[in-house]
């Protein structure tokens, strides 16, 4: 079975914060950022929406494409995640 990568974005309740990032089990690590297990920026600015997500078959693809997401301007993010999700909604329930 081959490891999968994710790249994902979250959000706050209110929508007015981003983060991206990178991990290798997406399940496990948005109920981490849920449950503020790791403190930092997203527990900081409560951030645990999860709005936006794409599967790599590699690390390397993935962290690439996190960097590149990372790079583009808020609207760009915003236009990504319209595309994927225009509603916004939580889509942690969907990997549960």
């Amino acid at each position: 079975m081959n490891k999968q990568f994710y790249v994902y974005i979250l959000t706050n309740p209110n929508n007015t914060v981003l983060y991206t990032g990178v991990a290798n089990n997406l399940r496990k690590r948005i109920y981490q950022h849920k449950e503020k297990i790791v403190p930092g920026f997203t527990s900081k600015y409560n951030l645990t929406k999860l709005i936006y997500y794409e599967i790599f078959d590699n690390a390397y693809s993935a962290i690439s494409r996190e960097k590149q997401i990372k790079a583009g301007s808020r609207k760009k993010k915003v236009a990504l995640i319209n595309k994927m999700n225009s509603g916004w909604r939580d889509l942690y329930k969907q990997l549960v």
